[in-house]
């Protein structure tokens, strides 16, 4: 039985087993989403800490 799963790029099924791009479904979407790490296109949220207030007084 082979497992199969969306690509996680594009959303074609793919398989896990024979395949060198595995998660994805090919080389293109793996460059894809390569080149979207590299631009900074994935960023987890996140809650800037609170600036110190400058109290000169």
């Amino acid at each position: 039985m082979t497992q199969k799963f969306s690509c996680p790029r594009c959303g074609e099924p793919s398989t896990w087993h024979g395949n060198d791009f595995r998660p994805f479904c090919s080389e293109r979407c793996k460059l894809i989403d390569l080149g979207a790490w590299a631009n900074d296109e994935y960023r987890l949220p996140t809650q800037d800490a609170p600036q110190a207030e400058n109290s000169e007084e």
